[in-house]
Order: C-alpha cells, then sequence, then structure tokens
C-alpha cells in the first residue's frame, strides 16, 4: 500500500525521503512563474567596525523558460551612481556579465574567472549576483531533516559545476512546509566556512513567493551587506530588448 504524506513516500513500511536534489529543485520551482520584476532595493555595507554605507538600487529581471536575466542600476549615493550591472544566466556555461562604470564612460566584461570578487565593494560576488538554478550544482545523497526555531527544515549540501565557482560547496537551510531558502553558507576554495547568508521578509505576489531580505555575513572579515526589497512589482511585461547590453550606456 502506498501512502503520501507531506512530502515523505510511504510505501509499505519503507520510508522514502527526499533526495538533495529533490528539495533544490522544489525550493526553485516554487519562486518560479513571476515573469518579470521591477524593484527599488536598498544596499547597506557594514564593516568590521559596525559603520554603515547605503546605496539604492533599481533591479529589474526578465524570467526565462530555462535562463533569467537581470538588470541593476545604482541610483544613490553619487559616487556609484549610474553604475549599472548586466547579467545574463546560463546552465551549461558560465554566466555573461557587464559591468557599466559611468567615470569610465564603458562596459567592463566580467571574465569567469574573476567572478568570484567582490561585486561593489560589498560581501556578495560576481557569482552570488546570478541567478539561482540548481542544474548548476551537483547532488548526493539525501536531504537532512533538521529543527531550527522550532521550524522543521531541510538540510541540504551541492557542489558548483563550474570550476571557476570561488566555492567548493555550499549548505542550505530550507523551510518543509514551502520550500523557501532561510540559510546558505558558502565554503571557500581551501573548503573553510566563508560566508552566511539569511533569507528572510518573503512576500507574496499573486501567490508567487519573492525575497524581501538578504543579510550576508563573511565570517572572515566580519563584514556584513544588507540587501532589502523596498518595493517590487511583477508581471510588468518586459522584454528582451530591455536587456540589451545597450541599454547599459543609456
Amino acid at each position: 500500500m502506498i501512502k503520501i504524506l507531506g512530502s515523505i513516500l510511504f510505501l509499505g513500511s519503507t520510508i522514502f525521503a527526499l533526495s538533495n536534489f529533490e528539495v533544490a529543485q522544489k525550493s526553485e520551482e516554487v519562486m518560479t512563474g513571476f515573469k518579470d520584476s521591477i524593484a527599488t532595493m536598498q544596499m547597506t555595507l557594514i564593516n568590521a567596525k559596525g559603520q554603515e554605507k547605503i546605496r539604492t538600487m533599481k533591479m529589474q529581471v526578465l524570467e526565462g523558460k530555462v535562463e533569467d536575466k537581470s538588470l541593476m542600476e545604482f541610483l544613490t549615493p553619487p559616487d556609484v551612481k549610474g553604475t549599472k550591472f548586466l547579467s545574463y544566466e546560463h546552465i551549461d556555461i558560465d554566466d555573461d556579465q557587464w559591468l557599466y562604470l559611468p567615470a569610465l564612460k564603458r562596459v567592463k566584461r566580467i571574465a569567469s574567472k574573476n567572478k568570484s570578487g567582490s561585486f561593489m565593494g560589498s560581501e556578495f560576488s560576481y557569482e552570488d549576483l546570478g541567478s539561482f538554478n540548481f542544474k548548476k550544482y551537483s547532488y548526493t545523497g539525501e536531504a537532512e531533516e533538521v529543527i531550527i526555531n522550532e521550524i522543521p527544515m531541510y538540510k541540504i549540501s551541492y557542489v558548483p559545476i563550474s570550476k571557476y565557482s570561488g566555492y567548493t560547496k555550499q549548505i542550505s537551510w530550507i523551510n518543509k512546509k514551502d520550500f523557501l531558502v532561510h540559510k546558505v553558507e558558502y565554503y571557500d576554495r581551501k573548503k573553510k566556512l566563508l560566508k552566511t547568508a539569511y533569507f528572510s521578509d518573503y512576500k507574496y505576489f499573486d501567490g508567487i513567493p519573492r525575497i524581501g531580505s538578504i543579510v550576508m555575513k563573511n565570517i572572515q572579515n566580519d563584514k556584513t551587506t544588507k540587501l532589502v526589497w523596498i518595493d517590487e512589482k511583477i508581471k510588468n511585461s518586459l522584454k528582451d530588448k530591455n536587456f540589451h547590453k545597450r541599454y547599459l550606456k543609456k
């Protein structure tokens, strides 16, 4: 006799738990369907002494059938205003990424080997800014079931496929009820814990969850970067042409 209870399949007296791959796939699936997004964001840089720098940006994202595109533009303060970052997600090859620097009036292509570098002095790397796609990682074994703050979660581990990744492993804690990510640990090329990201303030648009806040804490240098979505709208009828490289210089 087969019974379905929650996300576990019971076959007689045998329990088949979800694999790391299945949890990652489900976590990505619940976030899809928004078509496109336009949001104002606030980035706060906090150094080891607790001193803060605040920046605001406009973020646009176009959801593709397989691969997403995103365009970020800094609005304030004056020293970064007009800086733009364009990213084309890919599955089988590394993402295409470009940075426009208004002071130099030129577009800089981000080489694959440099994507582990800091983005605009933040604790996010260029690699972190690419859309998460579970197909970019390899998985083995079953997801571990844990309780965090009285919340049942899946703890999964996975390894980036790209040889240029700055990480040797990532570990995610994902809510068992809604499959939303709550925490991710990033391990550097020496296999030591480098950063921890905390995801919170999810908001629903037409039943689709969108992240409201990410706090990225660098364990090794004691710096933190906060990303907060001040407002967001989905399904704005954006097109591929809105993410052309010519928009970087406009």
